[in-house]
């Protein structure tokens, strides 16, 4: 009850819905970083939504199945083929043992997931299998996907093949995009002009993008000057070490807003002057390098709604596949 890793792809990992509850301790949520897509994929194969996929950023894995099972791949677009033959992204399909799963080049999007029925069944680590990289916790031997590793999959039932997300419920994913956030804590440390360069600015995604977090290039923007307090670094951006939320926006020394993901340090002394909202995570995970984001400010009532739509999304995916 095996997949074989013949070419692990660029840092594919085993990621499942996130361990929460350890982030005060230092230890991030990690889990896949689209977590639309994975949940689609589990769904596609008949898995509970918490069972653990295989992420892959900007390149597919290539993999030998050593059973007859199910699969199906969702995300970024990626030409998927099943011992060379073209099969379809968002729709389970049947494999053999001995067929190899491989991708083409990156069309759009970022990272794609491969579900597989049963799940990839590694070690539970402190309530997940995801993987956390910098720590070495998880995953397969607490470390991303290489070549030649066997991976067991767990017992199930049958997947069925055939399982299709409808259009409507696919994500797409533009080149360019609006990310909601709300700001604070610590806003209030630019100036009237840095603010209004922050949110009036269509900033880049550079190359430095990772789980976690994604720089964008950009303008400079000019903080308030001032006597920094005892703790706090020399830079008008550092201040006395906080905890970071889960999405939270922070600019190091004034240039290049990172947007802090899945597995970001818990807290640091750079000022967050905003948290991109939950609902919006998935599109910075699908966001790949030359992406054009602008930031959008919403108060918490706003960031409430468009979690409940985000969440009626999710609860309009699993009606269609059940």
């Amino acid at each position: 009850m095996t997949i074989e890793i013949l070419e692990p792809g660029l840092g594919a990992s085993i990621q499942d819905l996130g361990r929460p509850g350890y982030y005060g301790v230092g230890i991030p949520p990690s889990g896949s970083a689209d977590q639309y897509s994975a949940l689609a994929a589990n769904l596609l194969v008949g898995n509970d939504s918490a069972a653990a996929i295989i992420e892959s950023p900007y390149m597919g894995p290539k993999i030998r199945f050593n059973i007859d099972t199910v699969v199906a791949v969702t995300g970024a677009t990626m030409p998927v083929k099943l011992n060379d033959e073209p099969r379809p992204q968002w729709e389970s399909f049947s494999v053999k043992a001995g067929d190899v799963l491989s991708f083409g080049f990156l069309q759009d999007g970022a990272r794609v997931y491969v579900a597989i029925a049963g799940g990839i069944d590694v070690p539970v680590i402190l309530g997940s299998r995801s993987l956390y990289a910098i720590g070495a916790l998880g995953g397969f031997h607490g470390r991303a996907l290489q070549a030649g590793d066997l991976l067991p999959i767990g017992t199930a039932d049958a997947g069925t093949a055939g399982k299709v997300v409808p259009q409507d419920l696919r994500p797409s994913h533009p080149r360019m995009i609006n990310l909601r956030i709300v700001l604070g804590l610590y806003d209030y440390r630019l100036t009237p002009a840095g603010l209004s360069t922050f949110l009036e600015t269509e900033w880049k995604m550079t190359p430095v993008a990772d789980r976690m977090g994604c720089r964008y290039s950009g303008p400079a923007l000019e903080w308030i000057q001032r006597v920094q307090p005892f703790g706090a670094g020399s830079d008008p951006s550092n201040i006395v070490d906080a905890g970071y939320p889960l999405g939270s926006v922070q600019v190091p020394g004034g240039v290049e807003p990172i947007i802090l993901h899945r597995d970001a340090v818990s807290g640091g002394g750079y000022a967050m002057v905003g948290t991109i909202v939950s609902a919006d995570l998935d599109v910075v995970a699908q966001s790949s390098p030359g992406t054009v984001a602008k930031f959008i400010p919403v108060d918490l009532e706003e960031a409430l709604a468009c979690r409940k739509v985000a969440n009626e999304q999710r609860e309009a995916l699993i009606e269609a596949l059940r």
